[in-house]
């Protein structure tokens, strides 16, 4: 999807990008990973969630269900409550719960699977994605998925109305994320590869106590296929010490000020945090093509494969690269 027109920065910008990139962060306790499966996510599915009572001086605890709890749950059917539109080949689609009042139970990072059964086939088409919604919203969640000619799942959603349902299991554990987990990380991504990167960035924000730095590289081929953009520059707004995004379009209109063309090795050197800095985790999410260039593919959801591309050969290690 990325063309072979370079990306040029300035003297002076790659000076305030590596600034950035090069900040000390504030030091912080990093809470310790906790090993999870599938069974084990959603134990004990009436959790306490808190929501702000109009005119109330104090959180009051309510209670809420999981939609989704993981071990033998299987696939549940979710009902089509609404479509957005958001560029010429991508929608947002809104599934609601049974349980206006329930959550999702993802835990972040995680996903889900979707299913459905062509007719005549022998095998169900079997897909995961990341829904984009708040995993404290009660009542529904939220996929953007962009239809795809070949993509047997893309074409089946965009081809559906409001009212029908759509089968899911999970959660699906990816990558466990606790405040303050990393000093700074940097993410790369393409297309609807932003729809992890997007969770993982709003769990950071929304959490007064995480103080983890974030740099995004996110490629696309037009303006248009920027997806979540409004979301994504009013975090960097509100938060512009932390949160750095970096656009790149492969078929730019005259007008456009950012990056040209495919993500590139001088891009990424200049924009992202250096290998040698302490406690920093790098991720990645695209299309095939991006892969191969970044980092090197997966070999399954459970092998991240050989690192290779870019970022081994800009002295990044395996362990401070996560492919999602």
């Amino acid at each position: 999807m990325f063309s072979r027109s370079a990306f040029r920065l300035s003297q002076p910008a790659r000076q305030s990008f590596r600034k950035y990139s090069t900040e000390t962060p504030a030091k912080s306790n990093n809470v310790a990973t906790i090993a999870f499966v599938v069974g084990a996510i959603g134990i004990g599915a009436g959790i306490y969630r808190y929501t702000q009572q109009k005119g109330a001086s104090a959180e009051v605890a309510k209670q809420r269900d999981n939609a989704f709890t993981g071990g033998d749950q299987g696939f549940i059917g979710l009902k089509l409550g609404a479509i957005e539109v958001l560029s010429p080949n991508t929608k947002k689609f809104r599934f609601e719960f049974e349980d206006k009042e329930a959550v999702s139970g993802l835990h972040v990072a995680s996903a889900l699977i979707t299913k459905f059964k062509p007719e005549g086939a022998e095998k169900a088409v079997i897909r995961p994605y990341t829904p984009v919604s708040d995993e404290e919203q009660p009542g529904y969640l939220d996929l953007i998925v962009k239809s795809y000619p070949e993509g047997a799942m893309s074409q089946h959603i965009h081809s559906m109305n409001v009212g029908q349902r759509l089968d899911f299991k999970g959660p699906i554990p990816k990558y466990p994320w606790d405040a303050n987990r990393h000093n700074h990380i940097a993410l790369i991504a393409g297309g609807t590869g932003i729809a992890p990167m997007y969770q993982l960035i709003r769990t950071i924000f929304k959490n007064p106590e995480d103080k983890t730095k974030v740099t995004l590289v996110y490629g696309n081929v037009s303006e248009d296929d920027i997806l979540l953009k409004k979301e994504l520059q009013d975090l960097e707004n509100t938060y512009p010490q932390r949160f750095k995004a970096f656009y790149l379009l492969d078929k730019p209109p005259k007008e456009w000020t950012g990056g040209k063309g495919f993500v590139t090795k001088e891009l990424l050197k200049t924009v992202l945090p250096e290998p040698k800095e302490e406690n920093i985790k790098v991720f990645v999410c695209g299309p095939p093509g991006l892969y191969n260039a970044i980092s090197g593919n997966k070999k399954s959801p459970q092998d991240q494969g050989e690192l290779t591309g870019y970022l081994k050969d800009l002295g990044y290690g395996q362990d401070q690269v996560f492919k999602f």
